[in-house]
């Protein structure tokens, strides 16, 4: 006894150092992969003492176009040197280049063709070249004097006729105009969508205007061409707009209205009040003021202004086809406007839902982030299907014309909207660089948008954030996948890649990895250290660990710079209990197993095929051995146990008679992802028992281990991340003895589904007939 329990002592303590042969560099520290901190980015993730950003201030004038769908625009801009550097000149985006015939993203697009190709598809292939892009007509200094500029595709430099010295500021003017693209047809990030049945246009205007590009610290200037997928990173200012629309188009746009006298009735002004102190939407145009202007179409023209501090960016959206309603959300003490803007075609689901959302996000985000700064959020729908702007955002999603739809599209509502409003937290406010790092952006913000949208309904189906989500896309084909650190226009499977597996592995993180207190505390530490500022990746994993005390550097490794996947199996099991050495008690034990032992089909039949053995048959030639029975219990053995137990402590004594259930566990990392072993024990008794085990079991051999669990009850079986926390993306290898998974094939007739749940609902006659087959 003394020998065994050394022996399982002895296992436990050597099994690292001789397994470190295998170790690799799954646990090494991220060293050269992050940059080295400094004065201006510290160790600890935090922005340093010298820490500093460049600053543009807008003042814009633009007027829009509505018979010929283009803008006319023109901006004086104050750029403010903050960087220790002297700038020779200045870069300037023209996002709008994009849709310039030779532009680099439609020279670079690549297409296949196929035997079967949809209309649509071609349609697009061959449509008319669309004079887009931006006609520059004007650049200017103070006094009006041009300033030499060169455009490179979506970029133009500025020659600056004396360098920029730190601490000064310069300003200049950009005069310019734009054709407004038809997103319906050509896409993009804005644009106008016509609507025939009352010709009219709704405008979505952003990437309107041309904008300061980053000059930072880490790149300097972050001139990287906008290809299409790559958003933007743009310096923080003030800015003033004024825009000049048809009289009778309502304008909403990032920041807060400074002459709602000069452009709403008084009856609007009237209800807006209202909405400023109502917790529930209040209707400011009705849906029959906006059907009304539709048909009457004014000829004179507004203008509209807006003002806004400290954003990144300005987006607007005009038509007279709005809908407007709002409420008040409270906000750390502070009153905010939540608001929408929607065409007659929205309803009923963008009445009911859109302004509800937005200010669900709001108090959502605000809890897990920083308190929400500015004044009015605002969810505007229209051909843009989800796009986000200080302020404001974009969002589709239309019911059917009958006004019904699905639940699907009802939750495609809801969390777009709730994703594009919480882009106001990541990236426009917690400003990282979109162009470079979309994760930063996109996947942090879709694991926000799984938590504000788990707050909205306790069965809210969301598409993203679950760790078993991302399973089918963690073990697809090598070639198809790419890490999570990769530049921007060049990821593969954008969606799975930016949004899914970065919010995946934030929500491992929570509740698997660190435990949701301290990561909550560390997630917000971040906010709160990068508000207004530009954090790179090392700020956010740096910042993670520092507040929370956790060695994160294998996480990142992983997840972030490898394709690696999870695939841990639970490849044996081995039982043992403590030989007490009674020898009554353990020859009662060997002779029940030996009677519970299976009867080989011989033997069986052998029972009865055999009459009588020569033995049998002669019984001379029987001797001691056909009489010796090995596990009956002699004097002997008594005596040699009884002086074995008087040689035993007191302790010792204990554990012999203990009855401990020892089993030695082998796990295999067949994935290469190293996670932490979350596993179920079922007892005999029907009891379980989950023991949790952080990853750094793996440090000293990443590709296989054996822990020894000890426990008083027999274990019946052990099961691997039983609540599906890890990504595990083959969950046949996660249970001993093996589970048989259950699967079922569907035989069906084939339907015409035409109708959503609710028109069948309304019309249970058309249903029936609808659904009475057209084949078999």
């Amino acid at each position: 006894m003394r020998n065994l329990i050394a022996g399982l002592a002895l296992v436990g303590l050597v099994a690292g150092p001789m397994a470190a042969l295998a170790q690799d560099t799954k646990f090494a520290q991220l060293g050269q992969e992050l940059p080295t901190p400094n004065a201006y980015r510290t160790a600890s993730g935090a922005p340093g003492h010298q820490y500093w950003q460049q600053r543009a201030d807008y003042n814009i004038k633009v007027e829009l176009d509505d018979a010929n769908q283009s803008i006319t625009g023109t901006e004086t801009i104050t750029y403010t040197n903050n960087s220790p550097d002297v700038l020779s000149y200045l870069w300037v985006q023209l996002d709008q280049n994009i849709f310039e015939p030779n532009s680099m993203s439609n020279l670079t697009q690549t297409a296949e063709l196929k035997k079967d190709m949809s209309l649509r598809a071609v349609e697009y292939m061959t449509r008319e070249k669309f004079d887009g892009g931006f006609k520059i007509s004007k650049v200017a200094d103070r006094g009006g004097k041009a300033l030499s500029y060169t455009i490179n595709n979506t970029m133009m430099r500025i020659d600056l006729p004396t360098p920029l010295k730190p601490k000064q500021s310069i300003t200049f003017s950009i005069d310019w105009k734009n054709n407004i693209n038809n997103q319906k047809t050509l896409g993009g990030r804005s644009g106008y969508e016509y609507f025939p049945e009352d010709d009219n246009y709704l405008y979505e205007m952003a990437q309107w205007f041309p904008r300061m590009a980053v000059y930072d610290d880490v790149n300097g200037w972050q001139h990287k061409q906008f290809l299409g997928s790559g958003e933007f990173a743009l310096p923080f200012g003030d800015y003033k707009v004024s825009i000049t629309v048809p009289a009778d188009h309502v304008v909403a746009a990032t920041g807060e209205l400074q002459n709602a006298s000069q452009v709403l009735s008084s009856t609007h002004q009237k209800r807006w009040a209202e909405a400023a102190k109502s917790n529930k939407p209040v209707v400011i145009v009705t849906q029959e003021e906006a059907e009304k202007a539709e048909k009457t179409k004014a000829k004179n023209k507004k203008t509209w202004v807006y003002s806004a501090d400290n954003v990144r960016d300005f987006a607007w959206a005009s038509s007279r086809k709005f809908i407007w309603d709002a409420m008040n959300v409270k906000v750390g003490g502070k009153n905010v406007l939540a608001m929408s803007y929607y065409p007659k075609e929205g309803n009923p689901l963008w009445g009911q839902y859109s302004t509800e959302a937005v200010a669900h996000t709001l108090e959502v985000y605000s809890r897990h982030t920083i308190d929400y700064p500015y004044p009015v959020a605002i969810s505007v729908h229209g051909p843009v299907g989800g796009m986000e702007y200080p302020m404001i955002s974009f969002n589709g999603y239309r019911p059917e014309p009958d006004g019904t739809y699905t639940d699907r599209l009802k939750y495609g509502l809801i969390s777009v909207i709730i994703h594009e409003v919480g882009h106001n937290f990541f990236p426009m406010i917690i400003n990282s660089d979109e162009r470079q790092w979309t994760w930063m952006d996109e996947g942090l913000n879709t694991f926000m948008q799984y938590l504000a949208e788990q707050e909205w309904e306790r069965t809210y189906p969301s598409r993203r954030g679950e760790p078993q989500d991302i399973v089918e896309y963690m073990k697809s084909a090598k070639n198809t996948q790419v890490p999570i650190m990769t530049n921007s226009e060049s990821v593969l499977q954008f969606g799975n890649n930016a949004y899914g597996k970065p919010a995946t592995a934030l929500n491992v993180l929570r509740e698997t990895v660190m435990g949701r207190e301290l990561f909550d505390y560390a997630f917000k530490e971040y906010a709160k250290r990068w508000a207004f500022k530009h954090p790179m990746p090392a700020d956010f994993f740096r910042t993670m660990e520092d507040a929370s005390g956790v060695d994160l550097d294998w996480f990142w490794r992983g997840w972030f710079y490898t394709t690696d996947h999870t695939d841990i199996a639970l490849a044996d099991v081995k039982w043992y209990t403590i030989d007490s050495q009674d020898p009554a008690f353990v020859n009662a034990q060997l002779r029940e197993q030996q009677n519970k032992a299976p009867k080989t089909l011989s033997q069986q039949r052998n029972l009865t095929d055999i009459k009588k053995t020569r033995v049998e048959l002669r019984p001379e030639l029987n001797d001691f051995y056909n009489t010796y029975d090995p596990l009956a219990t002699t004097a002997a053995d008594e005596q040699a146990y009884r002086q074995f137990l008087g040689q035993l402590t007191p302790e010792q004594k204990e554990k012999l008679n203990s009855g401990l259930n020892f089993y030695e566990v082998s796990f295999e990392n067949l994935g290469g992802l190293v996670m932490p072993l979350i596993v179920r024990m079922a007892y005999e008794d029907g009891s379980e028992e989950v023991v949790n085990i952080p990853a750094e079991i793996w440090r000293y051999n990443n590709d296989q281990i054996t822990k020894v669990f000890i426990t008083e009850k027999p274990v019946v079986s052990f099961e691997l991340d039983p609540y599906l926390q890890t990504a595990d993306t083959d969950l046949s290898n996660n249970a001993f003895p093996r589970k048989v998974s259950p699967s079922r094939f569907e035989l069906f007739k084939q339907q015409n589904t035409r109708l959503n749940p609710m028109q069948r609902e309304r019309t249970p006659s058309s249903s029936s007939s609808s659904q009475s087959g057209s084949g078999q």
